[in-house]
C-alpha cells in the first residue's frame, strides 16, 4: 500500500512538471504587448471633481462669546447665529454641530455642564430661527480645547465660546 502511495506521488509531480513545461500557445511575450498596446489601452477616465465644501457662510465667523459663567448669547453676537441659520435653512443637505467650550476656572465637570449650556443655547437659537432641530448637534468640550492658555482676562474670553462646525 505504501509502495502504490509512492508510485503515485511520483507520478503526480511528473505529471505536474511537464504540464509547466509544455510551450505556451498564448501570446504574452512583450513584443505582442508593445505591438498592440494602442489597440487595447482603455481610455483614462477622470473622475469628476469634489464639490467644494463650503464650511458656513461666507465672511461669517463661526465663533460666538459669551461672558464668565453665562450661556446666554450676547446681542453682539445674535447676527452670527442669524447668519448661520439663514446658511442652513438655504441648504437642507447641511449639518452643523455646536462645540461648547470654557475657560479654565472651575471644576471639571461644572465647566462640561457650562459648555453644553452654551452649545445647547445656540442649538436652540437656531431651531427658533427655523433650522429642523435634526441638522443640529451640540457638545461640550468644556476646558478641554482652549483656544487661548493665557490666564488673562482676554485669553479667558477667547475660550467661553460655542463654536460652528460643519459636517
Amino acid at each position: 500500500m505504501k509502495k502504490n502511495f509512492q508510485t503515485l506521488a511520483i507520478v503526480a509531480l511528473g505529471a505536474a512538471l511537464v504540464g509547466c513545461a509544455a510551450p505556451k500557445t498564448g501570446r504574452d511575450d512583450a513584443t505582442y504587448y508593445y505591438s498592440n498596446k494602442a489597440a487595447t489601452a482603455v481610455p483614462k477616465v477622470e473622475p469628476a471633481p469634489p464639490a467644494p465644501v463650503q464650511n458656513g457662510p461666507a465672511g461669517v465667523p463661526k465663533i460666538v462669546y459669551f461672558d464668565f459663567d453665562k450661556y446666554n448669547i450676547r446681542p453682539a453676537d445674535r447676527n452670527i447665529v442669524e447668519a448661520h441659520a439663514s446658511y442652513l435653512r438655504n441648504r437642507p443637505q447641511s449639518k452643523v454641530v455646536i462645540e461648547g467650550h470654557t475657560d479654565q476656572r472651575g471644576g471639571r465637570e461644572y465647566n462640561l455642564a457650562l459648555g453644553q449650556r452654551r452649545a445647547d443655547s445656540v442649538q436652540r437659537a437656531l431651531t427658533q430661527l427655523g433650522v429642523p432641530a435634526e441638522r443640529i448637534e451640540s457638545i461640550s468640550w468644556g476646558l478641554e480645547k482652549p483656544a487661548s492658555n493665557e490666564t488673562t482676562e482676554e485669553g479667558y474670553q477667547l475660550n467661553r465660546r460655542a463654536e460652528f462646525s460643519y459636517r
